[in-house]
């Protein structure tokens, strides 16, 4: 592995962070047309069907379930199927049916901080040292800013609050998938990410048909958001924070969770028109600062959320 990322690593990780910051603006153009869960079913569907494709031209086998290592992966990526797709992939559609697309974007950055005190309880040799105390201390406050006290005292009839809640809850989610990811054992990544989404597939396929219906077809701009968020920040995101987490190493992968945030406010203010929370502002540079105190020269880091 190169301890330098290169040129060629510095333009995927860009790329990275611009298709998974538009993913926001593209569940916002989805909702058009689409149900949330329908939403989340067809994006991780999706993005299976290319991952098994994928692997299979690569002549990657997905895991077996002969071997006891075989079956603790195959839990693993039923537990990441789960937080790191089914749920989070529902939350978010229904967050974002109210709350801005960039609101959203934002609560990605939080991923990281949830990541440090879980880390310290369940990954061995990961601890909360007093810079890291320090730094999630300052990223917590900045969600309390991101999500407002008034969230905190709702009494369940504000569905703006109770979305706020649900996008931060996603960012919870997408940290204990990071958790399962660092303790499965080892294994070619695509072969996990693909067994992950089947799965995520088989719990989220039946789920939506059951609450949702079968959906009839849209008009062109939400299918065609579907179909991105299946393609690219699911499937095709997958494939390139392979390679760069192998090439660069996963403490240089983690960095994207700088740009998502400020991709996602972009994309929706200048092509959705959003009008923002004034708070915003001041909530992403409290978690970037807590996130970037959290970071040394020397981390190792823990994986990013694969799937956004």
């Amino acid at each position: 592995m190169s301890d330098s990322p290169g040129t060629t690593n510095w333009a995927k990780l860009l790329f990275l962070g611009v298709i998974w910051g538009a993913s926001f603006m593209a569940v916002s153009l989805a909702l058009r047309g689409f149900t949330p869960m329908t939403i989340a079913a067809l994006r991780i569907l999706i993005g299976a069907l290319c991952l098994l494709a994928v692997i299979r031209a690569m002549g990657i086998a997905l895991p077996s379930l002969r071997t006891s290592d075989g079956r603790i992966i195959w839990a693993c990526a039923f537990g990441m199927g789960f937080f790191s797709n089914a749920l989070p992939f529902t939350l978010l559609s229904w967050g974002q049916t109210y709350v801005a697309s960039g609101f959203a974007g934002v609560c990605m950055a939080v991923v990281p901080l949830f990541v440090l005190p879980l880390a310290h309880l369940l990954v061995p040799g990961e601890y909360m040292t007093l810079r890291r105390t320090i730094s999630f201390l300052i990223g917590f406050a900045g969600v309390v800013v991101l999500i407002g006290l008034d969230a905190f005292r709702s009494a369940g009839t504000d569905f703006e609050s109770l979305a706020r809640l649900a996008c931060l809850g996603a960012s919870l989610c997408y940290a204990i998938g990071s958790i399962i990811t660092r303790l499965c054992p080892q294994v070619n990544m695509l072969s996990l990410s693909a067994a992950a989404l089947l799965c995520g597939a088989a719990m989220m396929t039946p789920a939506a048909l059951w609450a949702e219906g079968v959906p009839e077809l849209p008009a062109m701009q939400p299918l065609a958001a579907v179909i991105y968020l299946g393609l690219l920040p699911t499937a095709l995101a997958q494939v390139l924070l392979v390679q760069v987490a192998r090439s660069a190493g996963p403490a240089f992968l983690s960095t994207v969770n700088y740009q998502v945030p400020v991709w996602s406010v972009v994309f929706g203010a200048a092509l959705l028109g959003e009008t923002l929370p004034p708070q915003l502002f001041a909530a992403l540079a409290l978690i970037l600062g807590g996130l970037l105190l959290s970071r040394n020269r020397r981390a190792r880091g823990l994986p990013v959320k694969p799937l956004r």
